[in-house]
């Protein structure tokens, strides 16, 4: 062993300086053995510090995918995880994101939470709105049965607005590959009750299969100079659309539909001609083949 001993005026110093010596059987010497366990002490506590970062940063960012994906189910796995912590309260886009997993799931048990009591629900598809809890209820009955096993909804997008509203566009897939013309939109107005947030109102907007394209400018320009040349008519009409659409499909179904109907049966009587017709020359065509 060597003993360096410093003699200037700064604090005195000592250094320490471990040769190896050869024992006297096989295996390394006294002093690397020294000097290998005091290196293994600190690199040691470097390791255990660093694994300690990386599993924090690791549970961090599980929860943050985790919240991303299910809120609900985040916020329950962080007060596990972290007890006390409080929870995020549900926002409207969490509540529409869960009624549509529900439709998805066919749980109508879990559906019917989402919906208050006096929900009001216009889906352009039909001419008069779903009004009340049983009605509405009623419809998602209808509809989830009608999906089957296979069909889902798929969210685009979800975005929130004011006073607890929220909006989704989505549109419809079988067994991950989309189906024509089931693209639409929903917008939802939402209503505290206790810690959840319920869906009050909704308008449900579908695509429509008929594409007549620049045809509805044309129609637009029509009824807008009819508008403005009979304005009294034009309010009556718009405050009472239905009144006028019935009466339209009254003379459709005293004038109209029988003449159709006349005109459907007379193709239908020439379509059984025809038929006919062709069995025959047929049948004639084979007796002569078959005798040549």
């Amino acid at each position: 062993m060597a003993t360096v001993v410093n003699f200037s005026g700064k604090t005195t110093s000592r250094r320490i300086c471990l040769k190896p010596m050869a024992g006297p059987g096989p295996g390394p010497a006294i002093g690397s053995l020294a000097i290998k366990r005091a290196c293994q002490l600190p690199l040691s506590r470097t390791n255990t510090l660093q694994h300690c970062i990386y599993m924090t940063r690791k549970a961090q960012d599980r929860l943050l995918n985790e919240h991303r994906v299910s809120p609900a189910l985040a916020a329950t796995r962080n007060s596990d995880i972290f007890p006390g912590s409080p929870s995020p309260s549900p926002s409207p886009s969490d509540t529409i994101k869960q009624f549509y997993r529900c439709m998805n799931e066919k749980n109508l048990k879990q559906l019917r939470d989402h919906i208050s009591e006096d929900c009001y629900i216009e889906e352009c598809s039909f001419h008069t709105p779903l009004h009340g809890k049983k009605e509405v209820m009623s419809f998602f009955e209808q509809l989830t049965a009608g999906m089957g096993q296979n069909v889902e909804f798929i969210l685009r997008h979800v975005c929130e607005g004011d006073e607890l509203t929220a909006a989704a566009n989505w549109h419809m897939e079988w067994k991950n590959k989309q189906i024509p013309f089931t693209r639409g939109c929903s917008f939802f107005e939402c209503s505290k009750e206790g810690d959840k947030i319920i869906i009050k109102k909704a308008q449900i907007v579908i695509e429509s299969p008929i594409k007549p394209g620049t045809l509805v400018l044309s129609m637009l320009k029509t009824v807008t100079s009819l508008f403005d040349g009979f304005p009294k008519l034009a309010e009556w009409f718009l405050k009472s659309p239905h009144i006028v659409l019935r009466w339209l499909w009254k003379i459709y179904a005293l004038l109209i539909a029988p003449l159709l109907e006349s005109y459907l049966r007379l193709w239908n009587l020439a379509a059984r001609i025809l038929g006919h017709a062709y069995y025959i020359l047929l049948y004639i065509a084979k007796f002569f083949f078959n005798e040549e």
